[in-house]
């Protein structure tokens, strides 16, 4: 198989699982880190980076093929989406699905390798699946589906610190941490959403850029304060060192700044919202830099 024919059958794939655009993956991988270093006796062993870290990145391209196959015929009809594999006959549902059971067997896989905390990890990975197949067709059904995917976000806290602690035993740290991943995920996709108002309100679907309307970015900055506040509760509560705090700072006002360009009252460039996401990927790993100083020091 040349050069040629290799990217040619492997491109609709690279989309299909968004690898094309990789802020999608990493921003799931900040808050797992968050709630790896915030834990007791951190730092986490490197294996157990690399088992989080594979096991992110498949589930959340597991994400990204039950988005699709729940919305080919959607995605055909909004601007942003048309030219997704299935939306566009680049990939077939047969071909989708089998891509989506490979992904979550090998998800099931790196819960199976978590040897002592297997159990418990195992149990939340179930509890997790039903919101990450339904979050899809929320936007048909319920006004806020971010708030959905914020709960499947949410289960990027809970299974790392499970699998490094042994327990999910509530915590000032953990509970903090699990929060402010809720505010954080349910603010920056609600921005997102602001990129398909005209197209969701044609076809009919919801999300809360459209139900919260000219209060949306109020809501969104109220997020990112929260966001901000609770995680710095966990990392006091936590009692990381002081390099921790200069990187929160600058990440706070990094997520205030960000939302000064939005508008409520107007529809404005797609490459807008995608900026404010990227903007995202950025503070989050900054502030999971922090953490990581501040535990390594």
């Amino acid at each position: 198989m040349t050069g040629t024919t290799f990217s040619r059958v492997m491109s609709p794939w690279v989309a299909l699982l968004r690898w094309n655009k990789p802020s999608g993956r990493l921003i799931l991988l900040v808050p797992a880190g968050w709630s790896l270093w915030l834990a007791p006796d951190s730092p986490p062993p490197a294996l157990l980076v690399m088992q989080i870290l594979i096991g992110g990145l498949a589930v959340s391209g597991a994400g990204c093929i039950a988005n699709d196959l729940w919305d080919q015929r959607i995605d055909r009809e909004v601007e942003r989406t048309r030219q997704r594999p299935l939306a566009s006959g680049a990939l077939n549902r047969s071909q989708a699905t089998a891509g989506l059971v490979l992904l979550l067997a090998l998800s099931l896989g790196i819960v199976l390798s978590l040897s002592s905390q297997m159990l418990l990890c195992l149990q939340l990975a179930v509890l997790a699946l039903p919101p990450i197949l339904i979050y899809p067709s929320a936007k048909r059904w319920f006004p806020f589906p971010q708030a959905l995917l914020a709960i499947c976000w949410g289960f990027a806290v809970l299974i790392p610190w499970a699998a490094f602690t042994g327990s999910i035993t509530p915590s000032i740290p953990l509970i903090s941490c699990w929060f402010s991943t809720l505010c954080w995920t349910f603010s920056f996709d609600t921005v997102y959403a602001m990129a398909d108002r005209p197209d969701d309100a044609r076809l009919g679907l919801r999300s809360s850029a459209l139900t919260l309307g000219r209060n949306a970015i109020r809501t969104v900055r109220a997020g990112y304060g929260l966001t901000s506040a609770s995680l710095a509760v966990a990392a006091a509560a936590a009692d990381v060192g002081v390099f921790f705090w200069p990187f929160w700072v600058i990440a706070t006002i990094g997520l205030w700044r960000s939302t000064q360009t939005l508008r409520a009252s107007e529809q404005q460039p797609a490459t807008v919202y995608a900026r404010h996401f990227g903007r995202q990927v950025q503070i989050g790993a900054l502030l999971l830099v922090g953490l990581v100083l501040s535990r390594l020091s």
